[in-house]
């Protein structure tokens, strides 16, 4: 099945990055990589696996380009990529943004149905805060 518009290659890049988060060793990795650059060893440290289960957790994050080793004399330092995550972000902000219209959208058919059937509408500050109590269960 082929999509007009979309990207196939930004797609692939979604599913390795989106892969690639879906471990939680990955993401304490990229949460500790985000205070600076480490080595596998540093990075080994507050886990409960090897070396070497590590370095597995790290070949899957380059291959997602979410991270990338260097070279310093005897070190080879590991640091985040942000690209891949910023890529992330952008496309689920924009499902936030899909989402938000389809519930406003759905405020003013409730407020004006109310309306339609003499039910006193609420007032604007009341709309906000149930705007907040919406987005705050769906950020839990």
């Amino acid at each position: 099945m082929e999509l007009t518009g979309y990207d196939s290659a930004a797609a692939h890049r979604l599913d390795a990055t989106f892969a690639a988060l879906a471990d939680p060793t990955r993401r304490a990795i990229l949460a500790r990589l985000a205070q600076g650059e480490a080595s596998v060893t540093e990075l080994a440290a507050p886990f409960a696996i090897s070396q070497p289960a590590v370095s597995k957790h790290l070949k899957v994050l380059e291959r997602a380009g979410l991270v990338a080793r260097g070279r310093d004399a005897q070190r080879r330092p590991v640091r985040v990529q942000a690209k891949p995550l910023a890529e992330a972000s952008a496309w689920i902000e924009g499902y936030r943004r899909a989402l938000e219209a389809n519930f406003s959208r759905l405020d003013t058919l409730l407020e004006s149905l109310k309306t339609e059937r003499g039910l006193a509408p609420r007032s604007p500050s009341r709309r906000r805060a149930t705007g907040r109590a919406r987005r705050a269960r769906k950020d839990a």
